[in-house]
């Protein structure tokens, strides 16, 4: 919000009470409004009279075309009505979103990691509805997604959209510390490769309380900015509890090249969605719209080349022994699809089964490869192109699989061999215990807790807790750690979580306080 200026006279609008301001750019006003039929808050976006030449209203009105025409998705903001008022001003009415946004938000909390994934995977989601409708947003940046009262992201301010045809011509409009570098240059261009650079830079700023080529305490000019966008590498977020997969998947989206970035937000949200997948999370679906398709009988299926139109093929129900009870089969079932080992039937792995437009989006997922040179076929997937996950009361009954577009990439073969043994479950990581603290007469306090299932490659992640701030976290190897006491009679309490050797950290953390 902008201090330079006072905000505008809200208009009258039949229909709507005006009930206070909401926000302040360089050409609109956004007001809160109440509608009284239906009753209902809404937020009220007004161009500025002195804003109101040609180019400013057709780009306004766009802006209502673009948006009303891609609302119906859960992450991009809903516009209800759009009008001019009896001054002359137009406006739009939009969704409110009561919480903060992402704008407010980054700089003042500590968003947690698996909160930016979910959100990164469901604004990716609104990008690449966006991208399929044919428009390019040109302005992703965290000031630009609002949250919802049900805590969804919400993509808004398309003012400066384009068609996924635009190539060259202004680029004005534009916020510097998220654009990509080929949109900084004399003469703007870009494709829905420039949006995945601006949507993984909005991603990088919610980790790291900064836009991603910002020096704290440095220059920080538009100049400085634009010169290392354009030549300096991505810094890390400066986290401890950022994997490393993570930043590989950021780096990517930001390369220089766009040649060299996922080539969709598709892409970019399955390459976040495996993060999830190794960080043990709960995969975020993708909201697409479902594209109907017709599965043919197996005898009379087409030959690869009509796999395309497969969005996503379902396995037959399994019958599980009686000796097994339901409810360990379902999470032996569960644990192995997660973990990423292979099908309890090889046979069932076909490579035909993986329509050939997700083995091209899948380049954004690097596979690990497994012993033997075989590469692991069930890592990641839930959430199809309708984000549909399907659980079968007593067995997994649907696995989808990804796969690099790598022509020459090894893939798994069919054969009749005898299935590899069941790997074993994979056990949630336990909160530490016995937690505590004591007050040093040094002005100290020293905590120490317990592992209670310790593993080779266990560090455990801690930091002081204060009320009403968000937790800043760093990695210890032992399970001790000092910490400086402003005031003898000072509470001091600290969380911990252990965190294993492949990434995965306790499900709660462990929160303790000191006692004199």
């Amino acid at each position: 919000m902008s201090s330079r200026r006072e905000a505008s006279t809200p208009p009258t609008i039949p229909g709507y009470s005006h009930v206070g301001l909401l926000g302040m750019g360089g050409f609109a006003d956004v007001f809160l409004y109440e509608q009284h039929m239906p009753r209902r808050s809404v937020a009220v976006k007004v161009l500025l009279a002195g804003s109101l030449s040609d180019a400013v209203r057709e780009r306004f009105r766009l802006e209502a075309d673009l948006m009303a025409r891609l609302s119906h998705h859960p992450s991009i903001v809903t516009i209800h009505h759009a009008d001019v008022a009896a001054d002359g001003r137009p406006y739009l009415v939009m969704e409110h979103c009561s919480r903060p946004g992402l704008g407010e938000r980054y700089r003042n909390e500590r968003m947690a990691v698996a909160e930016v994934l979910r959100m990164g995977v469901r604004l990716a989601s609104a990008v690449e509805t966006a991208h399929r409708a044919g428009v390019l947003h040109r302005d992703i940046k965290p000031a630009n997604v609002l949250i919802t009262d049900f805590g969804w992201p919400a993509l808004t301010d398309f003012g400066i959209a384009a068609t996924t045809g635009w190539s060259t011509g202004s680029a004005v409009g534009m916020s510097i510390p998220w654009a990509p570098p080929e949109l900084l240059g004399e003469t703007p261009h870009g494709d829905e490769r420039s949006d995945v650079y601006s949507l993984a830079a909005t991603v990088y700023s919610l980790l790291a309380r900064r836009s991603p080529f910002e020096v704290p305490g440095g220059g920080n000019s538009s100049a400085d900015l634009i010169a290392r966008i354009e030549r300096s590498p991505l810094a890390p977020t400066g986290r401890a509890d950022v994997p490393a997969s993570l930043h590989a998947v950021l780096e990517r989206a930001m390369d220089k090249d766009p040649a060299r970035r996922h080539p969709s937000a598709l892409a970019f949200a399955r390459a976040l969605q495996q993060v999830e997948a190794e960080l043990m999370l709960p995969l975020t679906a993708l909201d697409l719209a479902e594209e109907r398709v017709e599965l043919p009988d197996e005898d009379t299926r087409p030959a690869a080349d009509g796999e395309a139109a497969q969005a996503t093929r379902l396995r037959p129900v399994r019958s599980v022994s009686a000796a097994v009870s339901p409810t360990a089969a379902q999470e032996q079932e569960a644990l192995r699809v997660a973990a990423g080992t292979e099908p309890a039937d090889p046979a069932d792995a076909h490579e035909d089964d993986v329509p050939e437009a997700w083995q091209r989006d899948a380049a954004a997922l690097p596979t690990a490869p497994e012993a033997g040179g075989r590469r692991s076929w069930g890592r990641v997937v839930a959430g199809s192109v309708a984000g549909l996950v399907v659980v079968a009361a007593v067995a997994t009954g649907a696995v989808l699989a990804f796969s690099d577009d790598d022509p020459t990439a090894v893939r798994p073969t069919p054969t009749s061999e005898a299935p590899a043994a069941r790997q074993p479950a994979v056990r949630a990581v336990p909160s530490p215990t016995e937690l505590a603290g004591t007050l040093s007469a040094d002005g100290t306090a020293v905590f120490s807790w317990a592992n209670p299932d310790p593993a080779d490659g266990d560090r455990y992640l801690w930091g002081v807790v204060l009320p009403g701030t968000s937790t800043d976290l760093d990695v210890v190897d032992e399970p001790t750690v000092t910490v400086p006491v402003g005031a003898p009679d000072d509470d001091v309490c600290i969380e911990v979580s252990i965190v294993r050797a492949d990434g995965r950290m306790s499900t709660a953390p462990a929160v303790g306080c000191a006692e004199p």
